[in-house]
């Protein structure tokens, strides 16, 4: 399995509750930036926490991919779910290139659950943070990184 995880674009800092906060331009930019780096990728899902920073960023990522397939919104992939159950959600699923679009702590701490098998790792994801794993499944220290990148390392690409 391929895992892509992508950090939400930049967000508003203020909306009547933390899921209401819409991309500001930045954060647009910067999802559209990641998208055109995932082009060529055969993405086959896009999962998206509910909140609409990482869906406003996952249908941005979709279009500029050409992705037909509808993003996928999972109630399991906010910023305060346990990070041991999204890689048991991800086992479940038959896609084998997926991206995901969520997060921080999640993505960081999820990080660091694939690859070391704990938590103590430190995955720097900052807004648009993407980060590729490949693993025989999703489980416990069993990926290994492939990329991790963000918006501004690919700004003179």
């Amino acid at each position: 399995m391929k895992l892509w995880v992508l950090r939400h674009g930049q967000a508003e800092a203020r909306a009547v509750t933390d899921a209401q906060r819409p991309l500001t331009e930045t954060g647009r930019r910067e999802a559209l930036r990641m998208g055109e780096h995932l082009q060529g990728e055969t993405l086959e899902v896009i999962l998206a926490s509910p909140y609409l920073r990482a869906q406003q960023t996952a249908e941005l990522v979709r279009q500029c991919i050409g992705l037909r397939r509808a993003v996928v919104t999972v109630d399991w992939a906010t910023p305060d779910d346990d990070p041991l159950a999204v890689l048991d959600r991800l086992a479940e699923r038959s896609e084998s290139n997926i991206l995901l679009v969520s997060h921080q702590p999640l993505v960081g701490t999820l990080l660091s659950l694939a690859v070391e098998g704990h938590r103590r790792g430190h995955y720097p994801m900052p807004t648009a943070g993407l980060a590729c794993l490949e693993m025989p499944l999703p489980a416990l220290g069993v990926a290994t990184m492939l990329e991790l990148t963000s918006p501004t390392s690919l700004a003179g690409q």
